[in-house]
């Protein structure tokens, strides 16, 4: 659970670093298959934004949600589509590059070392 209470983008350093052992949070990384097996966050859930009308039903509906993407662009777009659906999201101000930036793990879907 975060303790960000604000409107808009979440910064990076509102959110746990180990998103996996919070249990009360979802990270959603809407972007594209090439750009995750390079690296994302450890324990984000993987919807790509295009798959996204048909794969939303495989969130958890009450985990708090934070989406993210590379910079922010398809993470808003994202957002606004959930929103359509009744879910509430917000935005992960900067994406992965605030995320890396922020010295926060990034790991390939084997577990090693990622990168942005």
């Amino acid at each position: 659970m975060t303790d960000y209470s604000g409107d808009g983008p979440i910064p990076v350093d509102a959110l746990p670093a180990d998103v996996e052992a919070d249990g009360e949070i979802t990270l959603l990384d809407v972007r594209e298959l090439d750009e995750w097996d390079l690296g994302h966050a450890p324990g984000a859930v993987h919807i790509p934004l295009v798959e996204l009308p048909v794969r939303f039903g495989e969130l958890d509906p009450d985990s708090e949600l934070y989406v993210i993407c590379r910079g922010g662009g398809r993470s808003e777009q994202a957002v606004r589509y959930l929103e359509t659906v009744g879910i509430e999201a917000v935005v992960v101000d900067g994406g992965m590059v605030a995320w890396a930036s922020s010295a926060r793990p990034v790991v390939r879907p084997d577990g090693g070392p990622g990168a942005v």
